[in-house]
This record gives C-alpha cells, sequence and structure tokens, in this order.
C-alpha cells in the first residue's frame, strides 16, 4: 500500500520552515509558480488532455468534464491568481490583540500558520494550484490528493510548482501531491494524525460524508451547494428571472450554482412562465412539484429526492409554496448552508428571511453565484465553509491561520 507517512514527515519539515518565512520570499515563490504554469502550459495541457480522453471513455458528464477541462485561457486564469495570492496582505504574525495584565504580564495574541493542511478533492485541476498558493501563503505545507479523472494535470501542475518553489529558494515539499488515487490512500490521508494538522474536502456530497465519517484528524467541511431562490410575492419578476438564470446556467457545475426555486402561489401563474422560458435558452430540465405542473405541462414530476440533490447539471426543482414562512421551512429541510436567496420588494420579508435562514451566505435580491472570496472582496479562497466551527462562508488566507498566545513577563510567578 502507498505509505503516506514519509509525505508527512517531509510536510512537517517544510512547514517548520514556512512557518518563519518572510512575506517577500514567499511572494518571490509564488510569482515564479506563476510564470512556470504559463512557461510550462504546453506540458500541462498534454496532461489534461490524457485525463479528458479517458474521461470521454468512462462517460463522465459533460458538466465533470467541464470542471475537468484546462485551456490556455484557463492555465493564465490560474497564474493570475497565485498572483493575486502572492499580493494579498499576508495574516502570519498579525496582531489580534494585545493587553498588559494587572501583574504586569504583557499578552499578544497572533496570527501563526496551521502547520500541514490535507487537500483532498475530485475533478478539478486548478484546485491543484489555488490550494497551493494560498496554503504557502498563510505559511502552511500543503498535501494534496485530487481524484483519479484528473490525477495526470494534477501530476503535471504539481511538478511545475515543486521545480518553481525550488527555484525561488523555498522547500519542493512544501507542496506534495499523492500519486495513488486509489481509496486506500484516501482514507490513509484522513487518519494522517500527527502530521495533518487539518484536512478540507473539496467537492461533492459523496466526498465530503466520507471524510466526515472516516477522518480522524480535524475537517473543515467545504462545498455541498443545495442552494435555493426564494421568488417572494412583492418581487420584480424580471429581476427574478434574470437572478434565476444566472444563478442557475453561468456555471451549473459549481457549489455556489442553485439547484431549487420557490415561488409565492399568489404570483405563480405569473412568474413561473417568464422563467420557464428564460431556462429555455439553456435547455434546463424543470422538476416541479404537482402546482408547478398545472402551470408547466412540460415539467418533469419531482420526486422527494429531488429537493434534496445538488444536481450541478441543467437541471432546476421548483416548488410552489404558501407564502414565506413555508419557503423558510423548505429551505432548512432541504438546504445545504451553503447561499440562499430572496427576491422580493418588501423590507420585512427580506429582514424576516435573512433573519431566520441559516446559511453561510444570505442574499437579497442578488445571484448566488457571488458567494466567492474573490467576488467578495476578499480574495482568492479554498472554499467555502458550511460549517460553523472556526470558519465558515469563503475561506482566505485568515482561515488557514490558527492562533498563538505571547505572553512577556519579568519573573511573576502564580
Amino acid at each position: 500500500m502507498y505509505d503516506l507517512i514519509p509525505l508527512g514527515k517531509r510536510a512537517k519539515e517544510a512547514a517548520r520552515i514556512l512557518a518563519t518565512t518572510s512575506t517577500s520570499q514567499k511572494n518571490k515563490a509564488l510569482l515564479c509558480v506563476a510564470d512556470a504554469l504559463v512557461s510550462q502550459m504546453d506540458s500541462i495541457l498534454t496532461a489534461n488532455h490524457q485525463d479528458l480522453d479517458a474521461g470521454r471513455e468512462a462517460g463522465l458528464r459533460p458538466s465533470l468534464l467541464d470542471r475537468l477541462s484546462l485551456s490556455e485561457d484557463r492555465i493564465r486564469g490560474m497564474a493570475e491568481g497565485v498572483r493575486k495570492v502572492a499580493a494579498l496582505p499576508d495574516p502570519v504574525g498579525q496582531q489580534l490583540e494585545g493587553k498588559t495584565l494587572e501583574n504586569g504580564l504583557k499578552m499578544t495574541k497572533i496570527r501563526v500558520p496551521m502547520g500541514v493542511i490535507g487537500i483532498i478533492y475530485e475533478a478539478r485541476p486548478n484546485v491543484t494550484s489555488d490550494a497551493a498558493a494560498l496554503c504557502i501563503k498563510a505559511g502552511n505545507a500543503v498535501i494534496l490528493r485530487g481524484g483519479k479523472e484528473a490525477f495526470h494535470s494534477n501530476l503535471a501542475i504539481c511538478r511545475v510548482m515543486r521545480d518553481a518553489f525550488q527555484q525561488a529558494g523555498l522547500p519542493q515539499d512544501c507542496v506534495q501531491l499523492i500519486e495513488d488515487t486509489s481509496r486506500e490512500t484516501a482514507t490513509a490521508l484522513m487518519r494522517l494524525n500527527g502530521y495533518l494538522d487539518v484536512l478540507i474536502p473539496r467537492g461533492g456530497g459523496g466526498l465530503i460524508r466520507s471524510v466526515v465519517e472516516n477522518a480522524t484528524v480535524p475537517v473543515i467541511e467545504t462545498g455541498v451547494g443545495n442552494c435555493h431562490v426564494y421568488v417572494e410575492h412583492t418581487a420584480d419578476l424580471h429581476m427574478a428571472t434574470d437572478i434565476i438564470f444566472n444563478a442557475k446556467t453561468s456555471r451549473p457545475s459549481v457549489c455556489n450554482a442553485i439547484e431549487t426555486v420557490l415561488v409565492d402561489r399568489e404570483i405563480a401563474s405569473q412568474a413561473l412562465p417568464m422563467i420557464y422560458e428564460k431556462l429555455k435558452e439553456k435547455s434546463v430540465e424543470v422538476r416541479g412539484c404537482p402546482e408547478t405542473l398545472q402551470i408547466l405541462p412540460d415539467a418533469v414530476p419531482a420526486s422527494e429526492e429531488d429537493w434534496g440533490t445538488e444536481y450541478l447539471d441543467y437541471i432546476l426543482s421548483v416548488k410552489v409554496v404558501d407564502g414565506i414562512d413555508e419557503a423558510i421551512d423548505h429551505i432548512t429541510q432541504y438546504g445545504s448552508g451553503h447561499s440562499e436567496c430572496i427576491v422580493t420588494s418588501n423590507y420585512f420579508a427580506a429582514q424576516t428571511f435573512t433573519d431566520h435562514v441559516d446559511a453561510a451566505a444570505v442574499y437579497v435580491n442578488a445571484s448566488t453565484r457571488f458567494t466567492d472570496g474573490e467576488q467578495l472582496g476578499m480574495g482568492a479562497e479554498i472554499g467555502i465553509s458550511t460549517q460553523k466551527l472556526h470558519a465558515r462562508g469563503p475561506m482566505g488566507l485568515p482561515e488557514l491561520t490558527t492562533c498563538k498566545f505571547i505572553i512577556q513577563g519579568c519573573g511573576q510567578i502564580r
């Protein structure tokens, strides 16, 4: 079996060096990575073509092939993402609190790196460079375990990064890729106690459930997005239609895309045909409740399972509800705590929705597709946390650190 202990040992050693590496040195290394991604683009694309060919042969859905696919523009985008991380403020060493106690002790609370971060993810090779850049800027070593669908792409990207880090004077082992995509290595990473300080899964519900159920190391849950748009009876229907179309179709394979629309009964007969006609532009399959089917006879009947499904595809569930309370109850029962939206012209309805919907991001009259660190002005992100401990919502550099108390005295004893 593939032994992860040597990777863990090398990562721990690299993390010790990174913890005291200057901001300028980390930035220099990241800029070298960005340049190398562009200069080595051909080798990365060749590897990606291998993965795409294998994916087509395996019958991967178009939405998964889209996640897997790289192009010159996407690689340049990856490089630009690394440059943006280099330009972000370094959280390491930031003073969070400081005071002098009554006994004269001076206490300071500062941000410090977590140490070694594990990232387990599926068919998105851009995560390889994104995750590594963020972890290293925050002073952490990272162990990456990607999905088998993107193996050749991930390996090519990781090799480019490791060479660039070495050229910039950082240890190659600040980023390592597990070169075995079996289930056994995934489970071994989840249980790499003593070497891994935290594990972050990025992927669908199945992956995240597996990590939560099997991990013995600390875990930050990210990614599952069963997101809703609720169209309240005072909504501007043109606005609602545009928001729904954007939130569903601009990129359906991502976690901040919506999966269900809830429409007030009072306006359903007017709103649903408008929404349905717009969705036809992208051939979205609508799965509706019985009342929806009466208004949209071409829709497919929705099953109970549909309300809890993250489709990640051009499929949308639609339900007619009897007001805001039923909409909130539905979201409470089926939502994943990621991103939820109300479209309304009523201030009190908006306030009720934002007060009572429990999610990492709650929107009034805007697409859920803005749940993204860069879009929200936070810089690049490692993922969207849907849990409540340590981090919630877009996780940027500060969320990849922990804290340390430094206490200075002059002989005080207790």
